[in-house]
């Protein structure tokens, strides 16, 4: 029997006042990696034998809705571990599909296949998965198809990159503590962050993406175009064998080609890797991963299969070569490798696009209230805009990739002898905490390793540097 966390506990109790206030359809955000899926568990064995819900048996009119068949089975595995059964898990597309195929049935009381029962079927409480999602018309469809059902969305973002509110669904969000408290309480892994320099080949070649797709997303075509290339995916390789060779990791990539061709560069340098996207028969997906679950496998190469609901704590690095706007994609990818695991001290995130310019550290505070009401997109700024990172030293002989790898730690984590940090795109000095050169150079060099440490400034405009020794 799996015990509940302290704030398990204390989002349940939440979640039910809430209920008993007269709230019919509520959000529950809570970081990847912190146990939605046992919430709900917990809250399901609840409901036999407290009137929150009114059911008139003990799961049989609860109905859980997933998009991907990765996270119906983690479900369906979670529920029975807690000994639950009866419930109906269905994809969001078995269910639209079936809907669909009812409205051209002309007899009514016929039973669908599957578990899915005919348009009477009176469900009372109702659960999305990945909720941030449920804007999408074939979600919206659920509230008009079962009116007098109780929702109850689950979600680590709960944010669109358009701005979207999600007060036509769900009245109320309810908001767990941010990641870095997780992170303090030893729930979630700490992690190590490298990136690309701001003024990297590989940067000029995000900041000049210029088209958008239908999300407001990059573009895939254009990413591919400008990423999917040789150089790219050596340096790619480059980075993962420097800082992460031997670990299990999980790689983000911008479509199958792109995957194919990152899988293939490692595999021939001996990585034991694969790639893995949404056509990837289901019995295959379910062979690699369980090949990568069992150690046969160190790397998946993967296009948007893993940012949601893929649960495997022993990830220990996450490399991010495909570039966003969203920053619910950029949480749940980096958040697939922050789950906790006996033998991982932290997880190496190696950002190949310069997503920390974007979005910041996976541990900012976001106001994700503000989010739900639609009074702030869950887009990120331009490129280096946002609250200030210190670029850290690297450690023991590691030398940084042609100049264009670093590593960086949130701003408040040093306040010790020199530091250098970056805001706006530009770098700047501090001594024990306090701004001793604003942010105004382009780029700052180490000339040398000796007990002084000494860097040069560039302002963009001339190659006259200052020199800076602690």
């Amino acid at each position: 029997m799996i015990e509940l966390r302290d704030y398990q506990i204390e989002m349940l109790d939440r979640l039910q006042r809430t209920w008993r206030e007269g709230k019919r359809s509520v959000m529950v955000q809570m970081p990847t990696g912190t146990g939605k899926t046992v919430l709900l568990a917990a809250l399901l064995r609840k409901l036999r034998n407290e009137k929150i819900v009114e059911l008139k048996s003990p799961f049989g009119e609860v109905l859980i809705v997933a998009h991907r068949r990765e996270l119906i089975e983690q479900i369906k595995q979670t529920l029975a571990v807690f000994g639950i059964d009866g419930v109906v898990v269905e994809s969001i597309q078995k269910l639209t599909a079936d809907e669909k195929r009812k409205e051209k049935d002309e007899v009514k009381d016929k039973k669908e296949k599957d578990g899915i029962e005919d348009e009477n079927e009176d469900f009372q409480l109702i659960v999305i998965d990945e909720a941030h999602h449920a804007l999408a018309k074939t979600y919206r469809a659920l509230w008009e198809r079962w009116p007098k059902a109780k929702f109850l969305g689950l979600t680590a973002t709960p944010c669109r990159l358009d701005g979207t509110a999600f007060t036509d669904l769900f009245d109320v969000l309810l908001q767990a503590k941010d990641i870095q408290w997780f992170i303090k309480q030893g729930w979630l892994s700490d992690f190590e962050y490298v990136s690309v320099q701001p003024d990297s080949e590989e940067m000029r070649k995000v900041r000049g993406l210029r088209k958008r797709g239908a999300d407001g997303d990059y573009q895939t075509k254009e990413m591919a175009t400008v990423l999917d290339v040789p150089e790219s995916i050596e340096h790619l390789y480059h980075t993962y064998n420097l800082y992460a060779r031997g670990k299990k990791g999980i790689v983000y990539a911008i479509d199958r080609a792109h995957a194919q061709h990152i899988a293939e560069y490692y595999s021939a340098k001996g990585v034991k890797a694969c790639w893995i996207e949404a056509k990837t028969p289901a019995k295959e997906r379910e062979r690699l991963v369980r090949e990568y679950r069992e150690g046969r496998l160190d790397v998946i190469v993967n296009v948007d299969i893993f940012s949601e609901g893929f649960d495997c704590p022993e990830v220990e690095f996450i490399q991010l070569a495909r570039p966003t706007l969203s920053l619910a994609k950029y949480l749940q990818q980096v958040g697939r490798g922050m789950r906790v695991s006996k033998g991982k001290p932290f997880v190496t995130i190696l950002d190949q696009v310069g997503l920390y310019q974007t979005f910041g550290m996976p541990t900012d505070n976001r106001d994700w209230q503000r989010m739900f009401l639609g009074r702030v997109a869950g887009k990120g700024l331009a490129a280096g805009e946002g609250r200030p990172l210190i670029i850290r030293d690297e450690v023991a002989d590691k030398e940084l990739l042609n100049l264009e790898m670093m590593h960086i730690k949130r701003f408040n984590e040093s306040r010790t002898r020199l530091e250098v940090f970056l805001q706006n795109g530009r770098f700047g000095i501090m001594c024990m905490g306090h701004v001793t050169c604003s942010p105004q150079f382009r780029r700052i060099q180490r000339l040398h390793r000796s007990r002084y440490y000494a860097l040069a400034v560039y302002d963009g405009t001339k190659e006259d540097y200052t020199t800076v020794i602690d």
